[in-house]
């Protein structure tokens, strides 16, 4: 019997490898794997602190073409915006070129064109976190897939980054809060 082919909730025409992203990823069960809010900021478990670096060490990763300029950590969620800006002249001339180990080395961390995407980012810093907690005989689990919204202007930017840094402080309203 094959398996029921899941609904998909991105839009048809973009292939979300270029542009700036809002994107929330939940653990299993909303659990709190990522630490505890007290007084308006996280507390961070040993997962949470190693979702934290995951988050810092994506941009190093992706070599300039990934940033993550605003980012939450909550109990049982993380919100971040993604920005992804592949610089694809960089990408081809260190791909043809032979030129020293430095390049070879750069060429090397950069990710394959079908690979330069927000699932790529977000798969990235899900199986680190998770590798990282079965590692550590840490219980943890992420919900399967992730929400994100395509962020259009300046404004959407301004109003998703403010409810980003908010977050926090509104932890007791909070949709995520169970």
């Amino acid at each position: 019997m094959p398996l029921p082919k899941r609904k998909t909730v991105r839009l048809c025409d973009c292939e979300y490898s270029e542009g700036e992203y809002f994107v929330t990823i939940c653990t299993s069960e909303r659990e709190h794997y990522f630490g505890e809010i007290e007084n308006g900021k996280i507390r961070l478990s040993t997962v949470g602190s190693y979702l934290q670096e995951q988050i810092t060490t994506t941009e190093k990763l992706r070599c300039g073409e990934v940033e993550i300029p605003c980012y939450s950590i909550m109990p049982n969620h993380v919100h971040l915006i993604v920005v992804i800006n592949p610089r694809r002249d960089t990408l081809n001339a260190s791909a043809t070129s032979n030129v020293e180990n430095t390049d070879a080395r750069s060429a090397s961390l950069r990710f394959a064109p079908q690979r330069e995407n927000l699932a790529s980012v977000v798969r990235g810093i899900k199986s680190a976190v998770t590798r990282f907690a079965n590692e550590n005989n840490i219980k943890f689990a992420w919900q399967p897939r992730f929400y994100e919204h395509i962020i259009r202007n300046q404004t959407e930017m301004n109003n998703i980054a403010n409810y980003i840094e908010q977050n926090p402080y509104r932890w007791e309203t909070d949709e995520y809060n169970n």
